[in-house]
């Protein structure tokens, strides 16, 4: 569908002086457009909406031809029309009666129902004469709303240049700002390269195309103060190439799925919103820059997003209309001082189509409600639990599609509402954080909160019974257990060499096997860390590996020996990272090879594995402890001063704020370390 108006060449800016004039917009906000900057002016959003989606899933589901009436029927009222059955008068406002007499041959179909007992729902020819032992199920739907979804998303290019926003069972917004830049790039060159002396508050050059080609769109009339002889900008030709992107995704929902849907392209959510509706069915309204006053003059404000309700209704009690062009002209002032100044400021920059709320990828719910009133009454906790049994099924389905399967998001708890004559009652309950969400564990809760509510008394008849859950986080994708943090022996052992099997490989047998290290040394090092008083040995290293401490070969020589064999029980998987993958203190890398994880020691021009280094260094500190003794013991006259010396040593080391004052007198329960005596 084309414009009313004759289409013709268009431009605010004419040619003047035989040249072409530059765009109104600049190299800047060119590339607000490819992040999807919400205040851009080049911005590109869609509003895809589908037609009767209820009465559209029954008639696929039935497989109806297009073109025969269908309503869709919950107890004795009706909750979608098709539009084949619209044409003979037919609204949800009418009785089942009055639509057979409109349309004889009008299709009805009861939604789906989950019956108490059962675990499943089902269609039911006879459900809407069982509204007592029947809940309406709209699984059905949301089954179908996930395939469209799915849909779009695989016509559309990934992320970042694919941004949608499911804003209900029926209705997903499109940013199409970053797929519209990428097209730009590619069909305009001369707007591809950098901005002309760097400076991106340069204008863009005005587009070369004269006339654009709208195809099968409706598209809406200009504002009055412009014409369709004005010269297209690129804005327009951005709003182009969005319509053809909706097309495209229109006609893949179509073929693949055999929905319809409504679409509206626009600068904005808002405008979108309301161009989606403005042509149905199956069409696609473009709403450009340059019309935005010209659709929103002729609307009724309360249709707009957020504008119905107490609000519209106080905007029409006080400004004594209901009129976009006739709220124009009520100035701010005005606006800010009858309805206060966020909500007058919010108003005065809707009625004129600005809107830079984001396409927000994922919406998120707060809370998630299954209830059910009982006519007549129930009367035994029997009864109350095989309708817990329902709700508990119902929201877990609608918790699969939130993620909480791949632990996206979960619940925090659940809340369990009862009203037994003119009493409401509830009860609360935290779900485990450190379990999977299952129907099991969301029934027994239930079960456990009923039981609460029934213990306190008065619980029958029971009218209504509404079980929830809320408190929603993210979820920790990833997250293990302290214990997937630590490592047994053997599986270090694996790290460290990755291409051996000890069980079955051959080329270990036992002698390769690490052996322990023998004791050696003498029993003055065992008092080493005894420092406490007492004469009570400690030990420093896992293992007791302080035990070999004083060997006349540094410990971990052998190329071939491997400490982390000899290491039972667990340890932390982060420290052997630490070892095997990162840099040395000295700058050094650390090999992952398991030849070439050694640490060369320049003390003792030793090569031993980097497990070993600590305790190698712990050798050469006990050493040089050692030598200091010897030296004290042969020159009494400055015993005190390499007591001090000892003393500082053994505090760095240990960390021990007792060993700081060791001096040449022991005082009462000390007694003086003997090395090599």
């Amino acid at each position: 569908m084309s414009s009313s108006q004759p289409f013709l060449t268009s431009s605010p800016l004419s040619l003047t002086f035989g040249q072409r004039r530059k765009s109104r917009f600049t190299y800047k906000q060119l590339s607000q457009l490819g992040s999807s900057s919400p205040t851009c002016p080049l911005r590109v959003i869609a509003h895809i909406d589908l037609d009767a989606f209820y009465a559209q899933c029954e008639g696929v589901r039935l497989n109806i031809a297009d073109d025969q009436p269908l309503a869709v029927q919950q107890w004795q009222g009706l909750i979608a029309i098709n539009y084949p059955a619209r044409r003979f008068g037919l609204s949800r406002f009418i009785t089942i009666e009055e639509a057979k007499r409109l349309c004889p041959n009008l299709i009805m179909q009861h939604v789906a129902t989950w019956k108490e007992g059962d675990d499943k729902w089902a269609y039911h020819e006879d459900a809407f004469a069982h509204i007592a032992t029947h809940k309406v199920s709209l699984d059905p739907y949301r089954m179908e709303s996930r395939k469209i979804l799915a849909c779009i998303k695989d016509v559309l290019p990934p992320p970042p240049l694919q941004r949608v926003e499911k804003a209900s069972v029926d209705e997903v917004f499109l940013d199409l700002s970053a797929h519209v830049h990428s097209i730009l790039l590619e069909r305009y060159p001369e707007i591809s390269g950098p901005a002309p002396y760097d400076d991106p508050t340069e204008w863009l050059p005005r587009p070369h195309t004269s006339a654009l080609d709208w195809d099968t769109d409706a598209l809406v009339d200009l504002d009055s103060t412009e014409t369709e002889e004005d010269d297209p900008d690129w804005d327009d030709i951005a709003m182009l190439v969005g319509s053809e992107i909706v097309r495209s995704v229109r006609l893949a929902i179509l073929q693949r799925l055999k929905y319809t849907c409504s679409a509206g392209i626009a600068c904005n959510k808002m405008i979108a919103k309301l161009g989606s509706a403005h042509k149905k069915p199956n069409q696609q309204t473009i709403v450009r820059n340059r019309a935005t006053q010209q659709f929103l003059g002729n609307l009724n404000f309360t249709k707009i997003r957020n504008f119905g309700g107490k609000l519209g209704e106080e905007v029409v009690a006080k400004f004594g209309t209901d009129q976009v062009k006739e709220l124009l002209d009520v100035s701010m002032g005005q606006l800010k001082s009858k309805l206060g100044d966020d909500t007058g400021s919010w108003v005065y920059e809707t009625i004129r189509g600005n809107d830079f709320s984001e396409v927000n990828s994922r919406t998120q719910i707060k809370s998630m409600l299954s209830a059910k009133s009982f006519r007549p009454t129930i009367n035994s906790i029997e009864q109350a639990e095989r309708w817990l049994r329902i709700f508990v099924a119902d929201i877990f389905s609608r918790l699969v599609e939130e993620g909480v399967l791949e632990n996206k998001r979960r619940p925090k708890t659940i809340n369990l509402h009862h009203r037994q004559g003119g009493q409401m009652r509830s009860r609360q309950a935290p779900i485990p954080s450190g379990k999977a969400i299952d129907e099991n564990m969301l029934f027994s809760i239930a079960k456990t909160l009923l039981g609460q509510i029934i213990v306190d008394g008065r619980a029958w008849p029971c009218s209504n019974l509404q079980l929830s859950v809320g408190g929603f986080e993210e979820g920790l994708t990833g997250n293990r257990g302290i214990g997937s943090f630590l490592v047994r022996s053997d599986e270090i052992k694996a790290l460290k060499h990755p291409y051996q099997d000890t069980d079955d490989h051959p080329l270990v047998n036992e002698a390769s096997k690490t052996k322990k290290r023998p004791r050696v040394g003498n029993a003055a090092m065992e008092k080493f860390t005894s420092i406490d008083g007492h004469g009570e040995s400690e030990d420093v290293t896992a293992n007791n590996t302080s035990s070999s401490i004083l060997s006349d070969s540094p410990p971990f020589r052998d190329e071939h020996s491997d400490v982390l064999g000899n290491m039972s029980g667990y340890v932390s998987d982060a420290s052997v990272a630490d070892r095997l993958g990162s840099k040395t203190p000295d700058g050094e890398a650390r090999l992952k090879s398991p030849v070439d994880e050694r640490y060369h020691c320049k003390a003792c021009n030793s090569t031993i594995t980097w497990a070993g280094k600590e305790e190698h260094e712990d050798w050469h500190f006990a050493k040089s402890v050692q030598a200091q003794e010897k030296y004290s013991s042969t020159q009494p006259q400055q015993s005190t001063g390499h007591s001090r010396s000892f003393s500082s040593l053994v505090h760095r080391k240990t960390g021990n704020h007792k060993a700081k004052h060791v001096s040449q007198k022991r005082e009462k329960g000390q007694s003086r370390l003997a090395f090599d005596r």
